[in-house]
């Protein structure tokens, strides 16, 4: 079976193709503001370069966030227009910051802490072990918060993006070490390879009823509701 990925949350944009005994193939692009004209250009190179067409992908996964508002809209309006478009396919998928902590190879059975900026001071956190048999173990679910609530955590390594100052507290308060900076962003082929792990990948029954997990609102929301002072409906899922 052929799977394709697609990972928009963050300013990298990346795709990959696994195919049965070849290579995985992955492609990626750098600068959110061009996820809308890049992602379905970069899905049809890369199948072209699979010798293969999306008539013949049963598998697409998406990371579904938290992280870039309009980055996580592109992502899940092609997913759900490739999925129209080949209606046997599956569609699965995994938070984003699960998706930064497969892809830190970090050695089996290591708990990963995953940080990071979620704007306005916040930030976006989970913690996963990835154990022998392939299994991975949600220690902390994906949440909005602050860094205080991490405290009681000990991961074996961080995988974090944030400003310096916050980077520095993260290395006071978990002397691990650290993996930042494009090492430590999401890729296609890690996500790939969390479907089909237990407690990894999930997949979506109604593709129709599905929406990425933002975390928080988005920023021009919080800019409208200032101005005005007044709330939005809000119909975005939202880390707890």
């Amino acid at each position: 079976m052929i799977l394709l990925s697609i990972d928009t949350a963050t300013d990298r944009l990346s795709v990959a193709l696994g195919r049965p005994g070849l290579p995985m193939l992955e492609r990626h692009l750098h600068g959110a503001r061009r996820h809308a004209a890049a992602l379905l250009p970069m899905v049809a190179a890369l199948l072209e370069e699979g010798s293969t067409s999306l008539d013949s992908v049963g598998v697409i996964a998406i990371a579904d966030g938290p992280g870039s508002f309009t980055g996580l809209r592109v992502g899940a309006a092609a997913v759900k227009a490739l999925a129209r478009t080949n209606p046997g396919v599956t569609v699965w998928t995994a938070s984003t910051l699960m998706v930064r902590a497969a892809g830190a190879s970090a050695p089996r059975g290591s708990r990963v802490l995953v940080v990071t900026s979620a704007l306005r001071g916040d930030l976006f956190a989970a913690c996963y072990r990835f154990d022998p048999g392939g299994t991975v173990e949600t220690i902390l679910a994906p949440r909005l918060g602050s860094l205080d609530a991490l405290r009681g955590l000990t991961p074996d390594l961080l995988v974090a993006e944030a400003p310096d100052l916050l980077l520095d507290q993260l290395g006071s308060i978990f002397p691990v070490p650290m993996l930042r900076g494009p090492a430590g962003l999401p890729r296609g082929s890690a996500l790939l390879g969390l479907v089909g792990a237990s407690g990894g990948a999930e997949r979506i029954e109604s593709l129709d009823n599905w929406e990425p997990v933002y975390g928080r609102r988005a920023e021009a929301q919080v800019k409208w509701e200032a101005a005005h002072g007044r709330s939005l409906p809000d119909s975005s899922r939202q880390l707890r």
